[in-house]
Formats: structure tokens, C-alpha cells, sequence
């Protein structure tokens, strides 16, 4: 198994879900994130002070699935997610060793 996490625009999220549901895929964990990169934030005036804002707002995606959908669903997420420009996101792959669905008990590809 294998852990899909993308952090995206939060403004692609509903494309993102949409698309991963038209695949198939359901269940996912999303959690509103800050961070940086090559985005490296931007200047704000507030009552005539400037401020910088290192952080921008991002949304956090995980998806857990079996490895045999792992290139389709990476390529769903990086093609609907993509604009072009700067602050796209980033999309990690993580092993998972064990699941298990705690209502029922069952493990692995069958909890997810």
C-alpha cells in the first residue's frame, strides 16, 4: 500500500475531489495547511505598516491506496491540480505498512 500526501492550491481542492471520484477513489484525508517554497509568500500593507507573509495557505490531500492505482491516481491529482505558475504544490509518496479499519477490524488493502 501506499500513501499518496498532496499539498495543492486551495482553490483546486474541489477539482481535485471531483476528479478522484470520478476515478473511484473516495476516501481521503484534507486539512488546511500552511508552508513555503518557491512561492516564498508576499508583502501586505495593513494601516500603512508592511508585513510579510512567509507562509500561504495550502490544502493538504492524503489518499491511501493499493500500489497497482498509484501512477494513475498521482497523475490525476498533478494534472488537475496544475496551473503553471508558481506554488503549484508538491505531491510526497509514502510506504504503508499495516491499516486497519477500526470498526470492523479488517486490515491492510482490505480497511482502505
Amino acid at each position: 500500500m501506499k500513501k499518496i500526501e498532496a499539498i495543492i492550491r486551495p482553490d483546486k481542492l474541489e477539482d481535485v475531489k471531483e476528479a478522484l471520484s470520478r476515478y473511484g477513489i473516495h476516501g481521503m484525508t484534507v486539512s488546511q495547511v500552511l508552508g513555503c517554497g518557491a512561492q516564498k509568500g508576499w508583502v501586505g500593507v495593513y494601516r500603512g505598516h508592511e508585513y510579510s507573509m512567509n507562509l500561504i495557505p495550502k490544502v493538504k490531500i492524503e489518499v491511501v491506496l493499493d500500489e497497482l492505482r498509484l501512477d494513475e491516481v498521482l497523475q490525476i491529482i498533478c494534472n488537475t491540480a496544475r496551473t503553471g505558475q508558481v506554488g503549484d504544490g508538491k505531491v510526497f509518496i509514502y510506504s504503508v505498512d499495516r491499516a486497519v479499519r477500526i470498526r470492523t477490524g479488517e486490515t491492510d488493502e482490505n480497511a482502505i
